[in-house]
């Protein structure tokens, strides 16, 4: 990976706004706080919000606090090594769209070998961490996961196939491996079907915001599905993922591991993601159509994740699964 990533560095110019004297005058607190942009906070925040309810899921209650504290932090610098390598491959594209001008590469606070530095320390620090405080297999998993976006969509997939970001899901998806494995030492089936969840929940969650940043990925030749795509075939796939999402979630109902807290949450708010959804594509057929309407669609899917992973973590404590046999604890 790393003379794949040497090779990268390559790639793109350096960034206008990168001068050595606006380096000079950068402090302490704007350097840190430009390392911690490279980690990409909201993403990262998103990827934990679907780790411990796993854990919790898969304990039937709460899991060893040695264990959830070793998996979320070691997820998080995880996470945070996938977004500061992506922003490390990405700049040479990032200092011409809107959305990532502000980015510390771009902007001259972090330099290219001092981002790609970071990136190693999180790796290693992730990877020791999990090592550590879970089992092989969820470091194995952590693992995968950084190489996974680092290597096969950052710098293989993005900016070749309109499918990147399908493919790219599938990285957002392990959190929920490692969280499972880190608990019960295997992989089962509800762990399967969250991570197809994840799935398949990443392409109408982000297809809707690759319609608004369409000029963006246009200009720098990045295949993005909105972006070489008609608003109605975009949203035409994301009726077709959410209803997918939403059926792959009710599995955990009839497999026994769900409960009428997580049953209630997953059947209204999937209801709602389903109906935005459609709601979406009937717009997109108008001469009115904005971006705007688009990015309900944005906000929606996060709000559904959102419930969908605390209702999880909330159904152990409420009461026995509505169908099947009590799933015992590790």
């Amino acid at each position: 990976m790393s003379t794949s990533l040497e090779s990268a560095a390559t790639q793109g110019t350096a960034p206008a706004t990168a001068t050595e004297s606006t380096r000079q005058k950068i402090g302490f607190r704007r350097k840190a706080k430009a390392y911690l942009s490279l980690t990409k906070p909201r993403v990262m925040e998103l990827l934990l919000v679907t780790t411990l309810p796993t854990m919790i899921l898969a304990q039937r209650g709460w899991p060893e606090l040695w264990t959830v504290f070793a998996t979320m932090l070691g997820g998080a610098l995880a996470a945070g090594a996938s977004s500061s390598f992506n922003c490390y491959i990405d700049r040479d594209i990032d200092q011409h769209m809107e959305r990532t001008k502000s980015r510390p590469l771009v902007t001259g606070e972090v330099t290219p070998r001092e981002a790609l530095i970071f990136s190693w320390i999180l790796t290693v620090a992730a990877i020791g961490l999990l090592a550590l405080g879970t089992n092989w297999l969820a470091t194995a998993f952590g693992i995968a996961a950084i190489f996974f976006y680092v290597v096969i969509y950052s710098l293989i997939l993005k900016r070749r196939t309109q499918q990147n970001i399908i493919w790219g899901g599938l990285a957002g998806a392990f959190p929920v491996l490692i969280a499972w494995a880190a608990v019960r030492g295997t992989i089962e089936w509800p762990a399967v079907v969250l991570f197809v969840v994840i799935f398949l929940w990443t392409p109408p969650h982000y297809w809707p915001l690759s319609l608004k940043y369409k000029e963006d990925y246009q200009e720098v030749d990045v295949p993005m599905l909105g972006a070489i795509a008609t608003s109605r075939r975009v949203s035409s796939q994301v009726v077709l993922y959410t209803w997918a999402t939403v059926i792959f979630s009710l599995l955990l109902v009839p497999m026994g591991w769900a409960g009428i807290v997580y049953t209630a949450t997953a059947a209204v708010s999937g209801g709602w993601f389903i109906y935005e959804a459609h709601k979406l594509y009937r717009d997109s057929q108008r001469p009115d159509f904005t971006d705007k309407k688009a990015m309900r669609v944005f906000h929606l899917s996060i709000t559904y994740l959102t419930l969908l992973f605390v209702a999880l973590a909330v159904d152990p404590f409420v009461g026995a699964p509505l169908m099947g046999d009590m799933v015992t604890a590790p």
